[in-house]
């Protein structure tokens, strides 16, 4: 435990973590993928394709051709931050997704994860989940201190599904930025390093095949295995 001073803990024997590596990473449902254009572009297209609203929060997109979509995912794959990585599930060997690592900060310990599209074939899926927590896993583990979400604050699916994921509110950011020419406000979300053990349980009971019945329905909400660790509850989304 870091040793408290007049100014804030005393991180002096903290060591910044290491950058992202660009490699697979493997859960039981789902495997992570560093983007490649030629290698997902075409079935992340396919998924994508006929769902025109997934694009609605996000600076970019629709894609109205396969062609257009590989221009953008080889642009993207060609920079270190963002760093993209495709959803691709274990059970239908599709890709249905990508997620990535931005606004990388080694030397304060911060990194966030954003530009999540998800294709209706994974939403509210378990390997989708299960994808969210091995990106969280690795920042954690490798000596991360704070993983960040941030999301266009009228988009209330996505803050549903921080506060779901375990991050805790911190705010709105006024007038952040304009996106496709319409004014943005920036609702922010974080996890800390010190809620990592708790959170990480939660997410151990959740992805546990026993939590889940013969039909896949889940026993137990990860919402309420979270709601005790994350400090901050957004109050667009109390009853």
């Amino acid at each position: 435990m870091a040793r408290q001073t007049a100014n804030g803990p005393d991180l002096s024997a903290w060591q910044p973590p290491p950058f992202p590596p660009l490699e697979k990473r493997e859960g039981r449902l789902i495997r992570l993928e560093p983007l490649e254009a030629d290698t997902h572009a075409a079935d992340l297209h396919r998924a994508f394709s006929g769902h025109d609203r997934l694009w609605d929060y996000m600076p970019y997109g629709p894609f109205p051709s396969a062609a257009s979509y590989h221009r953008w995912a080889k642009e993207m794959a060609a920079g270190p931050d963002p760093q993209f990585h495709v959803l691709r599930c274990k059970q239908t060997g599709h890709c249905g997704g990508v997620a990535s690592y931005l606004r990388i900060t080694p030397q304060a310990g911060t990194i966030e994860v954003g530009h999540i599209c998800i294709a209706p074939e994974l939403q509210q899926s378990a390997a989708m989940t299960e994808a969210m927590f091995l990106m969280m896993k690795w920042a954690f583990e490798a000596g991360y201190r704070r993983y960040e979400w941030k999301c266009n604050a009228a988009n209330l699916a996505s803050r549903r599904a921080a506060q779901r994921l375990g991050f805790s509110f911190e705010g709105v950011f006024r007038q952040a930025a304009v996106v496709k020419g319409r004014n943005r406000d920036t609702a922010w979300f974080s996890v800390i390093d010190s809620e990592w053990p708790a959170l990480s349980e939660a997410y151990r009971v959740w992805l546990s095949p026993a939590n889940f019945d013969a039909s896949g329905k889940q026993q137990e909400r990860l919402s309420d295995l979270t709601r005790l660790v994350r400090p901050g509850q957004d109050p667009a989304l109390q009853p």
